[in-house]
């Protein structure tokens, strides 16, 4: 079986940390690309913010559109405060997804909500920034998924070099 294929489309992101936050949880949680559209990235882009290098091993690319990226065997989940989305905790993930992503001063088109198989949101009061809202989406992704990746050898292999705490029982 295929490993599935998850990637992430951002809407016009104008804050280079919060991109920069977004690839490090690309890192984190799986995901295979990431996509924007707009110019705000590209001028913001000099003040690099992706602390672990993400960028050297998940493509990161400006297109024209985030529909016409998607894999043709993902299904299109727009994630996103409007009226008759899914909300997160009661959805499930597709295998192979692409999930975009609107941006920190906006939403996402009509037009490309009208083409998404699934528009989810999370249950906020206010809405997330746009690095934390893909956190929260990736992460319930994984937590709803039955990959076993979890222990202590995930832990040795992802904490920080400075960190050898143990739990003691």
């Amino acid at each position: 079986m295929s490993k599935p294929k998850i990637t992430i489309g951002l809407t016009n992101p104008k804050s280079p940390s919060n991109v920069g936050s977004v690839m490090r949880a690309a890192g984190c949680f799986g995901a295979d690309e990431v996509y924007y559209t707009g110019k705000r990235y590209d001028i913001a882009a000099k003040f690099s913010t992706d602390t672990r290098n993400m960028s050297n091993k998940i493509l990161l690319e400006g297109v024209e559109s985030l529909i016409d990226c998607a894999d043709p065997n993902a299904k299109i989940i727009c994630v996103e405060l409007v009226e008759g989305a899914t909300c997160l905790p009661e959805f499930n993930h597709p295998e192979n997804a692409h999930y975009i992503f609107g941006p920190e001063d906006g939403n996402i088109s009509q037009a490309i909500i009208d083409q998404a198989d699934e528009v989810v949101y999370l249950p906020t009061v206010g809405c997330l920034n746009l690095a934390a809202t893909v956190n929260v989406v990736l992460y319930d992704r994984v937590a709803k998924s039955d990959l076993s990746f979890a222990g202590d050898e995930l832990i040795r292999s992802s904490r920080d070099v400075n960190n050898r705490a143990k739990v003691k029982r």
